[in-house]
C-alpha cells in the first residue's frame, strides 16, 4: 500500500487554515464557504497547533452549551490528535484512526507539519487500488474529487 506522502502529493499543498484567535463564528463561515469539514489551526509563524472540525464545534459548543458568539477557535480546536509520518502507510493510518476514533490525522516529516489525511482520503486510496475488483462497466459511477 502507498505511503502517506504520495497521498499528500496528490492532494496538493493547499490547506484550509484558521488562526487560533479567530472567533468560532468566522471559522464556521469559512468552513461553509470553502465546503470543508475541518480547518488546520496555525499560529503566526505557520506552525501547526491543532485541527478544528465540525464535530468539535458540535460537541463543545452545541452540546456543551458554550456561548457561541464569545468562543474562539483555541477553545474548541483539537490539540490531542494522534499523528503520523509521511512514511506511514494507509493501513497504519486506518488502524490509528480506528483505535483513536478520529477522522483526521496530522502528518509530519520529523517536526515539520506536512498536511492532513482524512478518512475520505484513505477511502479514495483503498478504492482506487482495488478497482480491479469492481465491474469495469461500472467505473463511470466512481468519481472522486
Amino acid at each position: 500500500m502507498e505511503r502517506i506522502t504520495l497521498i499528500l502529493e496528490r492532494k496538493g499543498a493547499h490547506l484550509h487554515t484558521v488562526s487560533s484567535e479567530s472567533p468560532i463564528t468566522d471559522a464556521l463561515q469559512q468552513m461553509r464557504s470553502e465546503n470543508v469539514d475541518y480547518l488546520v489551526v496555525l499560529n503566526d509563524n505557520e506552525r501547526f497547533l491543532g485541527i478544528l472540525t465540525d464535530h468539535d464545534i458540535a460537541t463543545k459548543i452545541l452540546i456543551g452549551k458554550k456561548p457561541f458568539h464569545k468562543t474562539s477557535v483555541r477553545e474548541v480546536m483539537n490539540t490531542r490528535l494522534p499523528v503520523v509520518t509521511t512514511e506511514d502507510t494507509v493501513e497504519k493510518c486506518m488502524k490509528i484512526m480506528r483505535q483513536h476514533n478520529v477522522r483526521f490525522l496530522p502528518v509530519f516529516d520529523g517536526f515539520d507539519f506536512r498536511g492532513v489525511v482524512s478518512t475520505d482520503d484513505l477511502m479514495y486510496e483503498v478504492v482506487k487500488n482495488r478497482m480491479d475488483v469492481f465491474d469495469p462497466e461500472d467505473d463511470h459511477s466512481y468519481t472522486f474529487a
